[in-house]
């Protein structure tokens, strides 16, 4: 699954429905239109067709139950986070993404517990972690470099 996550575009509204399923874990339909028309004010051909979508993409599966429907997530939330991420971050050059991960670090609400925990892998990384990480953009000989 995690080869055709990390492949997988998923569109923002596509995103509110996975965040549903993923909470309520098996949903009808009708559970998934109840929260999105109120909260998002979109129709029910709408979600329905977000719903088919997601079907369609793996990322969602169905099994009827007497006359409804019923969804489950095929991947995990942490595990199509992680892989939505891993592929940002494998568009961009090795020494920009640290930073990145500090200005995000100080932009995302986080837990005394998460916190230790990062120190604590980041403690762990130091032991072994290069001086400095070498860039890999693409060098053009005609212009300046950027990194």
């Amino acid at each position: 699954m995690s080869e055709k996550v990390m492949k997988m575009n998923i569109s923002d509204a596509e995103w509110e429905v996975m965040r549903i399923i993923w909470t309520l874990d098996e949903v009808k339909s009708s559970e998934i239109i109840d929260q999105l028309s109120e909260r998002m004010s979109w129709t029910e051909s709408t979600i329905k067709t977000l719903i088919r979508r997601l079907v369609d993409k793996g990322l969602v599966k169905t099994r009827k139950k007497g006359r409804a429907y019923i969804y489950s997530a095929t991947v995990s939330e942490n595990e199509m986070m992680y892989q939505v991420a891993k592929d940002m971050f494998s568009h961009m050059c090795d020494m920009h993404k640290g930073s990145l991960l500090i200005r995000l670090i100080k932009e995302i609400p986080l837990s005394k517990s998460a916190i230790k925990e990062i120190q604590a892998e980041l403690n762990q990384m130091e032991q072994s972690a290069p001086e400095a990480v070498p860039c890999d953009c693409l060098h053009n000989k005609n212009k300046k470099h950027h990194c």
